[in-house]
Parts: structure tokens; sequence; C-alpha cells
């Protein structure tokens, strides 16, 4: 047995304090770091690489100090690094069954003496509330004055806050984000891959994507773009000002969904990063002033400054290709498909019937808006090539796929979302000249109702269809995700133009208690004396697909199965889609202006309660918890609080059963502080979440 090689875990020992032995008889270490390197059955050592950037950089580190036949590389979680381990733990559980027979009754009794001591000592270090002196008499409010220890993740718990090895990498983290606020802006920096797969598993960057003050920027533009191009379609309430606005409406979300989709693949934190986006927004600034009479005079200088804006993302993604290879196939794809339609938009330039333009225009759009798919759909296929030398050159070529990360890409599309509600709420706030505050009319009636729309509609996108959500529509699988995307761009084109109609009818002097003098003299020359046609068909048909498209989205995503739910998934859904067919079917009843919004509004809201009543449970009240006005039945919170405690001080508390003051420990934080230069004199207080 002397010559067996022993496997040895670089961090799966660490934890001295609570295990006193080196060999592990089936029984499980929490260290919560991952193993670096390991010896391998046939006597070679196992080095494992945490990605797939750095296998390099350690091959290179262990040639040096190694010969190449004694070691083996393997990425963490590849298929090599899991036959690896196998195989190390079956060679181990041979040596535990040899030993168990060669011994007999010594190796019982040693394994469950170590047995034991685990359990002990996993007990007290992973124990959840641990006995912390609070002086701030928060038990005299009905609060249990124990402390959890916490890591700094929502989710941690206390046993990994103690055994958690991560807690100097914490530290350092910290140090490097401090230490990089007194960092110098550069002008330009490579471009970092946020995630990518790679080999079925997706990589992400450690830092947290949050949305950066630029995007909130192109937000700001686009509200002012959506405005004009749904005041101009609504108007003049035709056909012809529909398409113009489903054309304009569609060039400009694409640029929007491009600058999205770069800043979520790509990090850059650099000034050359900024002048693009101030490029693109002054593309797209000159795009909207061509709006309005895109179809008469200024056709040319709209796909101009489209294009303009098209082809510097062209050319955006041609120098990551260039200065990141490991995804240069994938850059060189969404070139292609960016510049295909590029070549038809120049096409409609020099057509001047409308009617020859259209099979161009839309073709290129489709190309625009589904392009992304098409790249996707070839990586997926890439298995059915014709030949073994194809499938070679794409799977080399294609190894590495940048990835979206969901959250960011799920709060950009609530945020154009929000722009399309921001904008119908804002056409509702008309200007009243009556002073007496008894005489509010049916324009006030008739605006609350919108804004009670609205709200209605945002409840539903954003907290109603996430409810117990399972598996979001863009991570379950390609259909989905392709269903979910596809529906977000006529889900706000839709609503965008219900908006604006919307604004239009509010105006509209069609009842005895709507006196046009109440109005000021602006919104007096936009009132009517009966709805447009063409307006009553833009706002519900356009409420109706909107409230449809947001069916399908909810589809598409994966909820939870509630056993004692009121209403299941697919009979609330086909409530929305039945109010959805009504509510686009609903001009052909004549009705004024107050009646519309009224009938409009309760359908939905007919919705939103159908939503709510089914998604509670069916054993209890619906209108309140009879339980929660009980002693038994009080809610119950709990607070945690940050302060910096060594894990060897707060070890031996916990052995020794010692209680540690909060006040003392907050000094010596302010103590600390004080000394490493992060505050100036000021008190450093345990923060309350």
């Amino acid at each position: 047995m002397s010559t067996t090689p022993t496997t040895t875990f670089d961090g799966a020992s660490t934890a001295t304090s609570s295990h006193h032995h080196r060999i592990s008889f089936g029984h499980h270490l929490h260290s919560g770091k991952r193993i670096r390197h390991f010896l391998h059955p046939n006597g070679k050592k196992i080095h494992v690489a945490s990605s797939p950037t750095d296998l390099e950089t350690l091959r290179q580190t262990i040639s040096v100090i190694e010969k190449e036949c004694d070691y083996e590389l393997v990425i963490h979680g590849s298929q090599e690094h899991i036959d690896a381990l196998r195989d190390a733990h079956s060679h181990h559980e041979d040596r535990r069954n040899t030993l168990r027979q060669t011994h007999g009754d010594l190796f019982e009794e040693m394994e469950g003496v170590i047995h034991d001591m685990d359990s002990l000592s996993n007990e007290l270090h992973m124990i959840s509330e641990h006995a912390v002196q609070l002086d701030a008499n928060f038990s005299k409010y009905g609060y249990s004055a124990h402390l959890r220890t916490h890591n700094g993740s929502p989710n941690a718990s206390s046993a990994n806050s103690l055994y958690n090895e991560q807690g100097d990498e914490h530290v350092h983290r910290d140090w490097d984000a401090e230490r990089k606020n007194g960092q110098t802006m550069k002008f330009f920096v490579k471009p970092i891959v946020r995630q990518y797969y790679h080999k079925g598993l997706l990589w992400r960057a450690q830092e947290t994507q949050e949305v950066a003050w630029y995007e909130l920027f192109v937000d700001l533009l686009y509200v002012g773009i959506i405005a004009i191009a749904g005041d101009s379609a609504v108007e003049v309430a035709t056909g012809r000002s529909l398409l113009r606005f489903a054309i304009t409406f569609s060039m400009g979300w694409k640029i929007w969904a491009d600058v999205s989709v770069i800043i979520n693949w790509f990090d850059a934190d650099d000034i050359t990063r900024r002048i693009s986006i101030v490029f693109t927004l002054a593309c797209l600034l000159a795009f909207t002033t061509n709006i309005s009479e895109s179809f008469e005079l200024t056709w040319t200088p709209l796909v101009s400054c489209y294009l303009a804006a098209r082809l510097f993302i062209v050319a955006f993604f041609g120098g990551v290709a260039w200065m990141v290879p490991m995804v240069r196939a994938t850059m060189i794809g969404q070139m292609l498909v960016a510049l295909i339609p590029t070549a038809l938009w120049i096409g409609t330039i020099h057509e001047d019937s409308l009617s020859r333009r259209q099979p161009l225009i839309w073709i290129a759009l489709a190309f625009d808006i589904f392009g992304m798919a098409i790249t996707m759909l070839f990586q997926r296929s890439m298995e059915g090539l014709p030949t073994e030398r194809l499938r070679q050159w794409a799977r080399k070529s294609f190894e590495f796929l940048p990835g979206v990360n969901l959250e960011h890409r799920i709060d950009r599309a609530g945020a154009f979302f929000t722009l399309v509600l921001g904008y119908s709420v804002v056409g509702l706030m008309y200007q009243n000249q009556v002073a007496a505050p008894q005489d509010f009319n049916d324009f006030l009636g008739k605006a609350c109702l919108g804004l009670v729309q609205a709200f209605s509609l945002g409840w539903m996108y954003f907290e109603v269809d996430n409810w117990n959500l399972h598996t979001h529509a863009i991570r379950r699988s390609f259909l989905t995700s392709f269903v979910w995307i596809s529906a977000q761009v006529p889900l706000v084109m839709s609503y965008a133009i219900s908006g604006a109609a919307l604004s239009r009818i509010l105006l509209v002097h069609d009842t005895p208690r709507s006196p046009i003098d109440s109005l000021t003299d602006s919104d007096m020359a936009l009132s009517q004396a009966s709805i447009n046609d063409g307006q009553r068909w833009f706002y519900c048909t356009g409420l109706g697909i909107a409230l449809a498209c947001m069916g399908f989205m909810s589809l598409a995503n994966e909820h939870r199965t509630i056993a004692t739910a009121r209403l299941r998934k697919r009979h609330r859904l086909t409530l929305r889609f039945a109010v959805s067919i009504v509510l686009i079917l609903l001009p052909l009843a004549s009705l004024t202006s107050l009646k519309l919004i009224a009938t409009t509004t309760s359908l939905i809201f007919l919705v939103l309660a159908v939503d709510l009543y089914g998604v509670s449970c069916s054993v209890t009240g619906f209108w309140f918890c009879r339980e929660s006005l009980s002693e038994a039945g009080n809610r119950k919170c709990r607070y945690t609080a940050r302060c910096r405690v060594s894990k060897k001080d707060l070890e031996a508390s916990v052995l020794k059963g010692h209680v540690l003051n909060v006040e003392e420990v907050a000094v010596k934080e302010q103590e600390r502080a004080m000394k490493i230069g992060r505050v100036e004199g000021k008190p450093c207080m345990a923060s309350c979440m």
C-alpha cells in the first residue's frame, strides 16, 4: 500500500481547527473552495484550470516546475475533469474497502470517531444562530436578538461565512474595488466578453452587470422618439401613417437593441465606449428628425442615418473579431447578417415608388430583427453539416459563443416597455382652465381611466407574469426564447400606437360633461367633436395586440405549479386571449369616447383581477388572511447587520461559549477603518438591512 498514490487536495483541509485528520473516510469536508490539483490513480498530477482562458496560462506556469509527462491539465467542469474525479473517487473507495477488510473492528471504530467529530464540529460551525449580545434592546419590539453571520450574499448561510474559504478572496476583491476607485479613466481598453458558452457550460464574469448611466440616457432619447413616431401616426390616422409608424418604429428599436446587445456582451469601461454611444445617439437623433415626412420627402436622409448607426455597429463587431479571437466567428456572422440588409436599404433609396419599396423594406427589416436568430440557428445545427471537415471547422470556429446576461436582457426589455408606459401616461396630462374643483368633467375621468389601464398592464407585465417563475423563456429553450424576444417588438409597438391614439381620444368633446372651453388653447386645437375611425382602430387594436403579446410571453415562460391555486395558468391565459380578441373587434361598436375608454379599461382590469384571483390560495381567504390577525399568525421578519469579525475570534467565541458585544465590535471596526483611511472621523456603524 505504500506505493499507492495518495490524493492530496489543495484547499480541502484548511479548516484545521475543526478537522484534526488528513484522511477522509467517506465524510464530506465543507470547505467551499475548489480543488486546484490532485493525484490521479495512474500517478499523474491533475491540475484544474478555472476557465478555458486560464488554461494556457496555467500550462506555461506548470511547465516550468514539472515535467510534461507527470501532469495533466483539465478545465473545471469539463468531461475530462469529471472523469478524473470519478477515477480518483473509485480508487479511494477501493482503498477504503481494503482497509475495512484488513483491520475490521479498528477501522469501524476509527470511522465512527471521525464521523462523530465531524458531526459535532459542523454543528458548532454551521449553527444558524450565534450567541451575540445586542445591547440595543431589540427584544422589547418583539424581534429576535440573535444575529446570523453573513458573507455578503443574500442567500448565504452562517455555514458559508464560517467555513467558506472564499473569505480571503472577497477581501481581496473588495480591496481591488477600492483600488479601482483611484484609477484613471483610459481612452481605450480591449473589450472583455462578459459571458460565453464553451462545451455546454456558461462562463460568466464574477462582477455583477449593472445598468450603466448612458443606457438610461439612451432610454431618455427614446422617449422623444416614441412621441414623435406616435404623434405623427395618429395626427392623420390612416393605413399609410400606420405603415410609416411600423417601419420607422422598428428601425429605431433595432438601433436600441444593438446598443443593448453590445453592452450585454462586452465590457469596455473606457472613453471610447462613451464616444461611440454619443455617435450612435447622434445618428438616432438625425433619424428622428426625418420621421414625419419620410414617405414623402425625407426617406433618403432617414435611411442614411439608420445605415450610419448600423454600419458603425458592424465596424465594432469587426474590431472585436480582430481583438478577441475566441469569438471571432460569431462576430463575423453578426457582420454578415447586418451587411445583407444594408444592400436592401440602399436599394430602397433608389426606388421612388412606395409600393416598390415595400418588399425591400420588409425583407431588410426581417434580416435586421431576426438576424441574430439566424446565426443562433446555424450554431445549433453545426452537427448537421454535410461533411466531417465542415463539422470540425464549425466546432473549432464556434467553440466559444458569447452568451446573453439574462438579468440585464430582461431589465432592458422591461425598461423599453416602461418607456412606452411613460409615453402613454404623459399623453393623458391635458391642461384644464376651469377654476372650480366641483366642475371636474369627463376629460379628467377619461384620463384617470387611462392611468388605471396603464398601471394594470404594467402590473401584469412586471409582477403577475413573473410570479412563481421557474424558468425564463430565454433559458427554457430556443423556441420559447424566440417567441419571447419576437413578441417584445409588437408588444411595445402596438401599445405605443394605442397610447398615441388614447391621447387624442381623451380630448374628444362628445359628451355633455366634456366642455371644450375647459381646455387650454393648445389642447383645444387638438379636440374633436367625435372619434376619428382610424384613431378608434389604432387604440383598440393596438391594445388588443399588446395584451395578446403579453399572453404569448407568459406562455413561453415556465411557471411553478401551485397545487392550491384557484385557477391554472392555461385558464387565465385563455381569458386574456379572449379579451384581446374583444378589444380588437371593439371599434365595430359605436361608443362615445368615455364609454370606449371605460370599456377597454374594464376589460384590462378584468384580466388583471382574474390573474390575481387565480394565483391566490384556495385554502385561505382572498380578501385578507384571518390567521394574520392572531398572535400565532404574526409575520416574522429576519434582519441582518454587517460588521467585521475575524473568523478566528468568532470560532473561539462559539467553541468557548463566550458572547460577543456588538458595541465592542463596532468600535474595533471604526478604529480599523480610520487606520487604513477608509473613513475620516466618522463613526463606523453596522448597517441594518
